[in-house]
This record gives structure tokens, sequence and C-alpha cells, in this order.
């Protein structure tokens, strides 16, 4: 069963970059069908989608994020990375990675089948 964990900074000062990883674990990551994704969810509210990331490099974006996100996948550590730069206090939040099949992006809820980390929180300070 494929297991990921989620490992960065807990704090984060506003205007600078966060950085997270996913690192990957019992199981393939070069599964063409999935997409190793990136989600937060900000205090009180639902899920927000970051954005995804296939095993051949591909990438996509929420528009909200798109300029400020880039994500990327090392295939040979098993690990896929999250950069958000210039952050914000609206940019605290859960963070989640997760691999979903693409019927899965974006949906307002987790799909069974699916595999997510537990989450880490992020907060950026003013």
């Amino acid at each position: 069963q494929v297991q990921l964990q989620e490992s960065g900074p807990g704090l984060v000062k506003t205007s600078q970059t966060l950085s997270l990883t996913c690192t990957v674990s019992g199981g393939s990551i070069t599964t063409n069908s999935y997409y190793w994704s990136w989600i937060r969810q900000p205090p009180g509210k639902g899920l927000e989608w970051i954005g995804y990331v296939t095993y051949r490099g591909s990438t996509d974006y929420s528009p909200s994020l798109k300029s400020r996100t880039s994500i990327a996948m090392d295939t040979s550590k098993k690990e896929f990375t999250l950069q958000l730069t210039s952050v914000i206090p609206q940019d605290t939040a859960v963070y989640y990675c997760a691999t979903v099949h693409p019927a899965s992006y974006g949906l307002a809820y987790r799909r069974s089948g699916d595999y997510w980390g537990r989450g880490t929180q992020v907060t950026v300070s003013s």
C-alpha cells in the first residue's frame, strides 16, 4: 500500500518561500495513471487543490496560485516537492500530499482508492 509523508517547516514568514517534500513508500511512483498532488485546507475552509505532477514531469496548477507555485518530482528519491513563493498569511493551512486518480482531482472530498498523507500544518507569520 502506498504511503505518503509530508515534511517541511511549520512556520514561514511573509514574503518567503514555502518548501514542502512528500516522500513516497510502499509503492511505485512511476504510475502513469496517478496525479501526485498537493492540496491544502485553510482553517475553517474546504479543500483547495494546489496542483499536481505526473511521473513524466507534466504539471498543472490552480489558476489562483499558478504564478507562485512549482511542483516537481524526483523519481530516484521517490519524492515530490512543492514550492510556494511570496507567501502571505492567507496561505496558512494544513498542507497534504496525495496520489489520486485523475477523476479525483479537484473534488471537494477524498475519494476511496486514493492515498493521502497525514498533512502538515504550515503557518505564515506576518
